[in-house]
């Protein structure tokens, strides 16, 4: 092994910074694991070890969840100028254009989607 070779960082698995980035969205909107699990489909405990033990399985179904989230996360942020207590109160929120406070609508696949969605086109107004 060369020296370039052994001062070269090793590559972060793809799974792993999808589970990372995941977790972090989650804490920014002040999400218990018991949430983040009911939108990911799987356990609290899964949730837990995420990011330590385990990491998202790429082309998994939860792995693609996880990437909306994420998606979602992003989009807010965005829209609310890095402001993590303005991203939680409309996070949190009723909203008559989603028909149900985000934070309820995320936890099935078709609300995800819907709320992705929905933030996208706001994006798209900026």
């Amino acid at each position: 092994m060369s020296a370039l070779e052994a001062h070269r960082k090793p590559a972060r698995e793809p799974g792993a910074v999808l589970a990372k980035a995941t977790l972090a969205a989650a804490k920014r909107l002040a999400m218990p694991n018991r949430d983040l699990a009911s939108i990911l489909g799987s356990s609290e405990a899964s949730i837990s070890r995420l990011g330590r033990e385990r990491t998202l399985r790429l082309g998994g179904r939860e792995a693609e969840i996880a990437a909306l989230f994420v998606r979602l996360f992003r989009s807010l942020d965005t829209l609310v100028g890095g402001d993590e207590q303005k991203a939680r109160a409309w996070f949190e929120s009723p909203n008559d254009h989603l028909g149900d406070v985000p934070a309820a609508r995320v936890k099935s696949v078709e609300g995800l989607v819907d709320v992705v969605q929905y933030l996208d086109g706001m994006r798209g107004k900026l």
